[in-house]
């Protein structure tokens, strides 16, 4: 597994959808999440310390782990289907593990409240990470660190096959709009970014 961190939390001028950017520990790479308002304000209620009157609904759930007799371990942005990704929240219960199928959204408000370590599964990494060169201004998608048992890396706006064109849809379409300075940024707009809610709609179960 692959430790990240939240980098970020963005807003898109042209479509207020919130991306949340992960950054992989010790190297320059970044999985982008386009996750709904709510979880965004969730994550940045807490990352911010902000002070609630009453819990809000992931307090709820954690608290409500917790007093389960719970402890959230660590959660892990686990695969990425159709323009999807999937998380687990892994929870442990007296000698038991439990996994439980979750948004990244979800997952990441939760991780935040219990200040557990946040991974991601190495594919997941290797099929849309995106690794920026300052130099160029090139951001390319895919490839893991060493370039060798990964597919390639390509340039974003580069040639696909028609199939990889079809799965990497939303993700390319980011990739396009991705502006390199931005990044250096705490707050900036992002378009089209791939996420938790595909094409920018509602949730969809295990989203």
């Amino acid at each position: 597994m692959m430790e990240l961190v939240i980098d970020s939390i963005r807003v898109s001028l042209l479509n207020h959808q919130r991306v949340v950017i992960l950054k992989q520990k010790e190297i320059e790479r970044y999985l982008p999440i386009w996750i709904g308002p709510p979880e965004a304000d969730a994550i940045a209620v807490r990352l911010q310390e902000v002070s609630v009157p009453r819990p809000l609904t992931h307090d709820l759930l954690h608290n409500s782990i917790k007093d389960l007799g719970g402890v959230i371990d660590h959660i892990v942005v686990s695969s990425m289907e159709n323009d999807t990704y999937y998380a687990t929240i892994v929870v442990q219960r007296d000698d038991k593990t439990v996994e439980i199928d979750a948004r990244p959204s979800d997952a990441l408000a939760l991780a935040v409240r219990a200040g557990v370590q946040i991974f991601a599964a190495p594919e997941v990494m290797d099929k849309c990470g995106v690794r920026l060169d300052k130099e160029s201004g090139l951001a390319t998608v895919g490839g893991n660190a060493t370039g060798l048992t990964a597919p390639p890396a390509r340039e974003a706006g580069g040639p696909v096959g028609a199939e990889e064109a079809e799965k990497l849809s939303v993700f390319a379409d980011f990739i396009e709009s991705l502006d390199l300075g931005d990044m250096d940024t705490p707050s900036g707009d992002m378009d089209d970014p791939i996420g938790d809610e595909p094409g920018g709609g509602e949730p969809v179960a295990g989203g």
